[in-house]
């Protein structure tokens, strides 16, 4: 996790804006969203202000993500057995939310014939879809792709008209890798 991350989390957890936070530490909106999106990086003097209008100690953010993993394996035995809610499909992290910043990135359990939803709020996304094991049907937007086992595709993110669905006889495994 890095400090951009950390600064979202916290500002999220108090449910502060952007605006009233960017408003208490003197800075842009715009800026302290690059900060968040680590797309820049504030002064030690700008982020003691944006801490302190989160009500956060930046001696202690610094210290939190100076202490982040830089790699976590996660081996095929610690995985638990899938167990398919009423949904139909399960999705598997790599990463705790609080460690995703770039890219998110799960392996994807899908029933027979049902259905998973497209990521909500997401603005310009990048996602890549692998098929791992069955078979699906990519929907997006007017275009229906068909991937069977070792397929993969990269598009552009539409949530609003965007369904993953298994067209298989079994569950199928789909490795997604997404952009946030």
């Amino acid at each position: 996790m890095n400090i951009g991350t950390l600064l979202r989390k916290y500002r999220k957890e108090q449910k502060l804006t952007l605006k009233s936070v960017a408003e208490k530490a003197s800075i842009s909106e715009g800026f302290l969203s690059q900060v968040e999106n680590d797309v820049n990086s504030p002064s030690v003097d700008t982020l003691i202000r944006i801490c302190s209008a989160i009500g956060v100690n930046a001696g202690d953010l610094i210290s939190l993500a100076s202490k982040q993993e830089k790699i976590v394996l996660i081996r095929k035995s610690e995985w638990d057995d899938i167990d398919l809610s009423h949904t139909g499909f399960v999705t598997r992290r790599f990463f705790p939310p609080d460690s995703r910043s770039v890219i998110d990135t799960s392996i994807l359990a899908v029933e027979a014939s049902k259905s998973i939803p497209a990521r909500k709020n997401i603005k310009n996304g990048q996602e890549v879809l692998c098929v791992l094991k069955g078979s699906i049907e990519l929907m997006l937007s007017d275009e229906t792709i068909e991937l069977r086992e070792g397929d993969s595709v990269h598009f552009w993110s539409n949530p609003e008209r965007q369904k993953i669905t298994s067209t298989s006889t079994a569950t199928s495994f789909v490795l997604w890798v997404g952009t946030l």
